[in-house]
């Protein structure tokens, strides 16, 4: 094991992970691991719906334990072995907490090992909740939330983005290195862990939030235009998140074929100069995150009918002229709001996004290299480097390879820090 993987907060701690009947069982496998490579001990307890997701011989195999699964286990229980689990763990960490388990824990009862072990113990207890979003939107589910918090529970997310079932909205659980971070972070500190209530949620309470997404199309003719290949993945994504944390947002929209998050106020428009219309008619506002790729000319005349090819033509020459630059335009506002830009690069990330960071008066840039399909243009992943000027240097902030959802939390949470 590496030491520079280890953190000093969990190294040598115990820590029972429970993992219950969701399809985020699947990151469980990941968060083990992570859990070992920062020097916890883990055991592993899984419900029988867990198992329909993943296998007791996966999470055996990355801890190097025996997984445990039933209550009614012979051998196990002949030494009461729930209660020496219970009295073993440190930490509880239950990843993913369905609907059922959180109404069941919310209300005492102990009908299988994972619920008995929360009733015997004495551990620092945690849950990270995924489900539909309605599932999680529904108020029981809420009130059995806020019980679980009354009884010492820490909720973790969860996070809003895409759901596996298609929908869109809160009930996706935290990215296993979110939750190890927000777990390491507190025990480093040595307070108390911040509840999804007390924090996410409430990261932006109060604020109006305007966020620019998608390509911009600027018309040739009446058939043709110049565009880019931006599927607008990662503003929605922002913009979801942005409504988890408590803000009012507005989704400033180029052509996607995406669903418009729940909360979210969508206007939708085509070209550069309609987008910068349309942002400037929200403002004021607290914040402004200009993800969208903006195309960078347009058309000097639009062809009243479509252009045609001629008999000998060699080519088509056009003239373009530069397209208004919306996150510029906004930060030179009197009335600026924090300004986030976003630096779509193919080579030199760092240095290009510095530069239009300070040229262009940015609070933050977020640079991504979309030279690399695997995290460009389209993906459901990306990577980036968050870069800020402090105290007249540029500090900076990389962001490793997460689903796009994940990663808009990861930026939100910085954000959030920087804010006035």
């Amino acid at each position: 094991m590496s030491t520079s993987s280890l953190s000093p907060s969990l190294f040598g701690k115990r820590v029972l992970l429970g993992i219950s009947a969701g399809i985020a069982a699947y990151k469980s496998a990941h968060l083990a691991r992570l859990l070992k490579k920062a020097g916890a001990e883990v055991r592993v307890v899984m419900t029988e719906g867990a198992q329909a997701f993943i296998t007791p011989l996966t999470l055996q195999a990355l801890t190097g334990e025996p997984v445990r699964t039933s209550l009614l286990d012979p051998e196990a229980e002949a030494g009461m072995g729930h209660i020496e689990l219970a009295k073993w763990a440190d930490i509880i960490l239950i990843a993913p907490a369905t609907a059922d388990l959180m109404a069941r824990l919310a209300h005492g009862h102990a009908d299988d090992l994972l619920t008995t072990l929360c009733l015997a113990t004495e551990a620092r207890c945690l849950m990270a909740p995924a489900m539909n979003q309605a599932m999680w939107r529904h108020p029981a589910t809420l009130a059995n939330a806020e019980r679980l918090e009354t009884l010492d529970w820490t909720l973790l997310g969860p996070d809003a983005g895409d759901q596996a079932c298609g929908d869109i909205g809160p009930g996706r659980m935290l990215e296993p290195e979110t939750i190890l971070g927000r777990l390491s972070a507190s025990l480093d500190a040595g307070v108390p862990l911040l509840t999804d209530r007390d924090a996410t949620a409430r990261q932006l309470a109060g604020l109006r939030v305007v966020i620019t997404a998608g390509p911009t199309r600027e018309a040739l003719d009446p058939v043709r235009y110049l565009s880019n290949h931006s599927s607008g993945k990662m503003g929605y994504a922002l913009a979801a998140a942005c409504v988890a944390r408590g803000a009012e947002v507005t989704l400033v929209s180029g052509p996607v074929t995406l669903d418009t998050p729940p909360g979210v106020t969508r206007v939708d428009v085509l070209s550069a100069t309609e987008m910068l219309a349309a942002v400037e008619a929200q403002q004021p506002c607290d914040l402004f995150i200009g993800c969208a790729a903006v195309a960078d000319y347009r058309a000097a005349e639009i062809a009243e009918h479509k252009l045609k090819k001629g008999d000998g033509d060699d080519g088509l020459s056009l003239t373009l002229v530069r397209n208004p630059d919306i996150v510029a335009t906004i930060a030179a506002r009197a009335d600026r709001p924090f300004t986030v830009g976003f630096a779509a690069e193919t080579r030199e990330l760092e240095n290009h996004a510095g530069d239009k960071l300070a040229r262009k008066r940015l609070d933050l840039i977020v640079a991504n290299d979309v030279s690399d399909r695997d995290i460009g243009f389209g993906s459901d992943d990306n990577a980036a480097t968050l870069l800020w000027q402090e105290d007249r240097d540029i500090r900076r902030l990389a962001l490793s390879r997460q689903p796009k959802p994940a990663l808009a939390g990861a930026i939100l949470d910085h954000i959030a820090t920087r804010l006035p």
